[in-house]
């Protein structure tokens, strides 16, 4: 059953906005969401005046002093006066939270035209106050000093993976790789660069270990950037500028944050996301053609391949050993470059999965374009596999 047939409503995203990611000195938080906004509503087919409802995805936790941007948008145009909008935040994942309540809004009859943006801008502050920050996400470290931050977390679990099932170092350097050559094709990335494995599987001067056994390549940039998308019920505008992709399904799961109550590798949030969202969409793994997963750091790319269901508990490897996920694979994954190489906006990360999914389904993904892709996930986590959610989306 998809999720037309279950609430009796589709739900398209109709058109989309995208900035650079990096560190965007010339940039503001509203410029940059008013950007991306005006890109969105216009690829629409819209007028500012037809969004009935807007959700801001953003995570800041001090990273600016501005805590209140929900109104931002609105600097768009003056006929998104009095436009209901709200801020949205569930640590990395507040983006993919914002899709899912303007979904959740189409699906309640309340709206009509949704607007959802991701945006962050974190590269102003300094790394002590974005690791401050990024802490805040976790139930044991929050308010706490770490010169590792949240990558010492993920050196944690790549730790209890190693031990359970043997040495990681090599393929974690395979997939930084994978993302940073997918990423040179992406103009909205931060990191365009093709490192090759033998750099990424290294530890030297120019990629350090930074919390044993992640190295530098290992882990995600520090990130400004925004997107946006444009949600309809209903058929999509006559006037759009590309064609229209379905959401099919969503699912979304929170897991206990005491890390004792967790097993640190099966990461049972995201697993249990991923079953809602497919089984929502009438879809199984091997329906996909596709898959943009939240790879923060490289151990959590490798755990999704067994927490998605393409290798057993142990033998994510075998998925990038065996050349699945690498873009000519069965299922490639982080066509964009992901975040390792795309950059992590912390609230812009889910709404960009979005829109670089959407843009491989609607055939307009330029030099980063999958041929004859027609579905695909979205996989997005907040905090240590705590808030996780998954999107199916499929061409019309």
């Amino acid at each position: 059953m998809s999720l037309q047939e279950q609430f009796g409503k589709d739900i398209l995203l109709t058109g989309w906005g995208h900035s650079r990611f990096g560190k965007l000195t010339d940039e503001t938080l509203e410029s940059l969401i008013v950007q991306v906004s005006r890109e969105a509503i216009t690829n629409a087919g819209l007028e500012p005046g037809q969004i009935d409802e807007i959700y801001l995805g953003q995570f800041n936790s001090g990273m600016l002093p501005l805590g209140f941007a929900s109104s931002l948008a609105l600097q768009v145009s003056d006929d998104l006066a009095n436009v209901p909008a709200t801020r949205v935040e569930n640590a990395c994942a507040s983006g993919s939270a914002a899709v899912q309540q303007g979904a959740k809004s189409l699906l309640a009859g309340t709206a009509r035209n949704v607007l959802v943006i991701g945006a962050e801008k974190m590269t102003q502050a300094g790394p002590d106050v974005v690791g401050a920050a990024l802490l805040g996400a976790d139930y044991d470290m929050a308010g706490k000093s770490s010169t590792t931050g949240f990558a010492g977390l993920f050196a944690e679990t790549a730790k209890h993976y190693e031990k359970r099932y043997g040495p990681a170092g090599d393929v974690l350097g395979s997939i930084a790789a994978k993302n940073h050559r997918n990423g040179v094709l992406n103009p909205y990335a931060q990191l365009r660069k093709d490192l090759g494995e033998e750099f990424c599987r290294t530890v030297s001067d120019k990629n350090p270990m930074v919390a044993d056994p992640l190295r530098r390549t290992d882990c995600s940039p520090v990130s400004d950037g925004a997107a946006a998308v444009v949600l309809t019920s209903g058929s999509a505008p006559s006037s759009s500028a590309t064609a229209p992709v379905r959401l099919a399904g969503f699912g979304q799961a929170n897991d206990f944050m005491p890390v004792e109550k967790r097993d640190p590798t099966a990461f049972a949030g995201s697993v249990a996301a991923w079953q809602r969202a497919l089984a929502m969409a009438g879809a199984g793994l091997d329906d996909l053609d596709f898959a943009e997963v939240h790879d923060c750091f490289t151990i959590a790319e490798l755990i999704m391949y067994e927490v998605m269901g393409l290798t057993p508990a142990g033998e994510g490897r075998r998925a990038i050993e065996e050349g699945w996920v690498y873009r000519d694979g069965k299922l490639p994954v982080n066509l964009s470059g992901g975040l390792k190489a795309k950059g992590h906006p912390v609230g812009a990360t889910g709404v960009s999965q979005h829109v670089v999914t959407a843009m491989q389904l609607s055939g307009t993904a330029g030099e980063m374009q999958l041929a004859g892709a027609r579905r695909a996930a979205v996989h997005n986590m907040g905090g240590l596999a705590i808030a996780n959610y998954v999107s199916v989306l499929e061409a019309v």
